[in-house]
Order: C-alpha cells, then structure tokens, then sequence
C-alpha cells in the first residue's frame, strides 16, 4: 500500500459499529471484521473516537486505522471544483444529456459520443467559467473505450465520470472532493439514488434495491468488503492514478468498473464509498429492460473471475461454518450434534486470540455466532442467486429439498425486504417476487458468462480456515 503521510488537521473517526476493548487498546470491527492492537500511546491519541493528524506520529496512527477500516476519514481541506474535468459517455441518448449538462454549469466538460447514430451537437458554454466539448468515435467502441479517450484529454487533477443517464444532486462533487485531501486516495464514488422513485412496481423496487446504490454507510471501497465496488455510472479519480494504471480495460463491455476499482486497489491506492454525495440514476422500470439488464451484470462475474483469481466468489466463509450449516442442514440428530461441535471448535479457536482480553469467551462466542449468521445469509442468498439452477433441479427432484428451498427463497426474501425497505416501497410479498426474479436474471447471466468463458471460477465458493 502507498503510504503517503496524512496533511494535518486530516482527522479520522472510529466507526460506530467498532467494538473497543482493554481500554481502547484493542479494536474489533470492520468488514471484512478484524482484530486491531493498539499500543497505549496510539489509544491515548484516539480519545473519545476521533483522531487529528498534527504531527507524523499521529499520521501514522490515523493511516493505520483507516487501512484496517475500522476508522472513517474526516478531511479538513478540498480541492476546488476547477481542477475536475467531468467526462460523459454517450450514445443515442441526447436527451439524457440535455437534462444532465445544466447540472454540471461552471465545471470542464467533455462529452465522449460513442457512435451516436446523430452526431452529438456541441451545445454552447454553459457560463463564463465552465465549457463543453464534444469528442466523437464514429463507430461504437463501448462506454470504457469512451472514458478513456476522454480522460485522456482532460488536463485537470481530478476527472469525474458521469454516465448521460444520471443527474447529480447539489453538493455531490464537494462531498467527494475532500478525500482528495489524503493523498493516496485515487477514487471516490458517491450513492447512486433513483431519479424517479415513485411509479411503478419495478420503479419502488429498483429505488430500494437498485444494484447501482450501495447503501447508506460510508466506507473504503475493495473486494471482501462490505463495499466490494463502486459503479462507473458516477465516479471521482485522481488523473495520475488513471493513467499508471491503464485506465478502464477497453475490452469489458461490463464489469469494467469492478476491474478498475481492483486494479487500483492492487497497486495500492485507497478508495472511499461517500454516500453523503447523491447522483440520480434513470433507472430501467419496464420488465424487459430491467431483466436484461440485471442478466448484463451477470456475465460480468466469469471475466472478473479470469482477471481477478479468488475475488468473485458467491460464497466467502469459514469451513468450519459452511460444515456447521451442511451437517445443520441434514435435520437430524446426528447433524445437529455436529453443527454444535463445530461450533465450539470455532468459540476455541477464536478464544485462543482474544485471550489477552476481558471475556474472551464471551467475545468469541459473540464472532461466532455473528459468523454463522453471515454464513446462513450468504448460503441463502447463492441458493436463490449464484446457484439457483442447481437449486431448482435439486427442488424438482426432492419434495423435501422442494419445501426447504421454498422456506429460504422467502425467509431470504422477507429479510431482505425489511433491510432494505423504503418509504412508499413495496411491500413484502411483491419485493420478494422482485427480488427472486432478480435473482434469477443475475444467475442466469452469471452461468451463460461462465459458459462462455468455459471457466467455473465464478461459481467456486471461498473457504477460510
């Protein structure tokens, strides 16, 4: 990782879902959860939960805890909007562009038509300080190959990539600016929210699950976390770090946004999800285009997959808990023996690390019973997802699988809904027929990828010790 020195007054808050212990010593959070030692004079820094960088020593506690993402960056300083250029990818949607352009006045623009059937008209300045200018493939080279012809000729710091489909709302490029301020930061994204979240039953269900909003909590941006990716639709970049890297990969019509934010990611540069920034999306809310869309990102998984060994698996567990829920699984009394060994195997082992802390039983009994959770939701969410062709067969085959995958295709559902939900939402019953259809169309793409790859890397679960 780079380990560019934090300016002062850069400030970091401990996370509120981090559990302290041995007076502050000791930390317990983050996603993927860890275990972060302090020395006393590091805890002493931290104080009531929030750390301000003012020497090097402080800057290197404060590092040190945002790299394990326990803590969130607080930055005192930004960059001015007059050093972003705003790149739009574009084809055969002028009326997307023409809603989205008069949110972008002041700023440097340069709209990239990426084989428009009607050539993209210039349109005028859009005030003194800003500009549009309009770049053209004459035949279609996809989104990716459009962003980089623009952000190759852009001359600014920072270059925002806006989709035409998208309209950002006040204040989204100064939320992101600040993070610049830590300069190993090479990307910041803001929260895609629906631009239209009323209408239909698709419109309430897209603007509760929509696949482009990663939700309300801020966090770093890398694959295993809760925050995996970030979508291309509405993204901030460090120029520099663009170009060392390549770029977007030319070659993916899908998934490039996940290959970039890997890529980075792998050479070291830190990422931030800030979902106090909002951009608009138009999302799909007729059912054609909806499913195939969702079926589009499917394929993405099988490429990831090639490019990136280990990081797109549809299971990431324990074996100690995917055999716990195995043996659970077989209702019977053998089984349900077995799953609680197991169990308590895990509160051993995890007891051996926390020794050093006050209640260490309790403490792995608490992660343990955490893991299994997680890995009953993940388990669910691949039957219905990842697997469902498998799942159907093994249903069609078995009046007792049958009722069991019923049972998790709507416990999954509901849970799901009521994490999720929104007001003016839909209600349970028809956000879980949504969401199995959507995860029907996912799964679907995911195979066909996979096929056509001729590669099963997609679909092969992560196992932990």
């Amino acid at each position: 990782m780079r380990q560019a020195r934090l300016p002062d007054g850069f400030g970091v808050r401990i996370d509120p879902k981090v559990r302290t212990f041995s007076d502050g010593r000791v930390l317990i959070g983050g996603s993927p959860t860890r275990m972060l030692k302090l020395a006393p004079t590091a805890a002493a820094m931290i104080g009531d939960g929030y750390l301000k960088v003012v020497d090097p020593q402080s800057a290197a506690v404060a590092r040190h805890l945002l790299d394990s993402g326990v803590a969130n960056p607080r930055p005192m300083s930004s960059p001015p909007n007059q050093d972003v250029t705003v790149v739009i990818p574009v084809r055969n949607n002028t009326a997307g562009l023409n809603r989205l352009l008069p949110a972008l006045r002041g700023l440097t623009v340069i709209v990239v038509d990426d084989g428009s059937d009607h050539p993209v008209t210039p349109p005028s300045v859009t005030d003194g300080r800003g500009s549009v200018r309009v770049l053209r493939h004459e035949t279609s080279r996809g989104p990716a190959a459009a962003r980089n012809t623009g952000f190759a000729s852009a001359e600014t710091e920072f270059v925002a990539f806006l989709d035409s489909d998208v309209v950002p709302r006040i204040g989204w490029l100064e939320a992101m600016l600040g993070h610049f301020s830590d300069p190993a930061v090479a990307m910041v994204a803001p929260r895609i929210i629906a631009l239209t979240p009323e209408g239909g039953a698709i419109a309430r269900y897209e603007n509760a699950r929509s696949s482009l909003d990663l939700g309300r909590k801020e966090g770093p941006v890398r694959a295993g976390s809760a925050v995996s990716y970030v979508p291309s639709a509405a993204m901030l970049v460090r120029r520099r770090a663009l170009e060392e890297c390549g770029g977007f990969d030319d070659a993916m019509h899908v998934a490039e946004d996940v290959d970039l934010c890997w890529r980075l990611h792998a050479a070291g540069w830190r990422l931030r999800y800030e979902p106090i920034a909002h951009v608009a999306h138009d999302h799909r809310v007729s059912f054609r285009t909806w499913f195939g869309r969702k079926m589009f990102y499917g394929t993405g998984a099988a490429p990831l997959a090639s490019r990136h060994v280990g990081l797109v698996p549809p299971v990431a567990m324990s074996a100690w808990t995917l055999v716990a829920w195995l043996l659970a699984a077989t209702c019977t009394r053998i089984g349900l023996v077995g799953a609680l060994v197991t169990q308590v195997v895990t509160v051993i082992r995890l007891r051996r690390t926390f020794g050093e802390l006050d209640k260490p039983t309790r403490i792995a009994m608490v992660l343990a019973v955490q893991g299994l959770a997680g890995g009953a939701w993940q388990l669910a969410s691949a039957l219905c997802r990842h697997y469902w062709p498998v799942t159907v067969v093994a249903a069609v085959l078995s009046p007792r699988v049958r009722r069991a995958v019923i049972a998790v295709a709507v416990a999954e559902g509901v849970a799901d809904w009521w994490t999720h939900r929104e007001p003016g939402g839909l209600g349970p019953v028809r956000h879980v027929v949504f969401k199995r259809l959507d995860d029907v169309a996912y799964g679907a793409g995911l195979w066909r990828g996979a096929i056509a790859e001729r590669s099963s890397a997609a679909l092969a679960p992560r196992l932990n010790g």
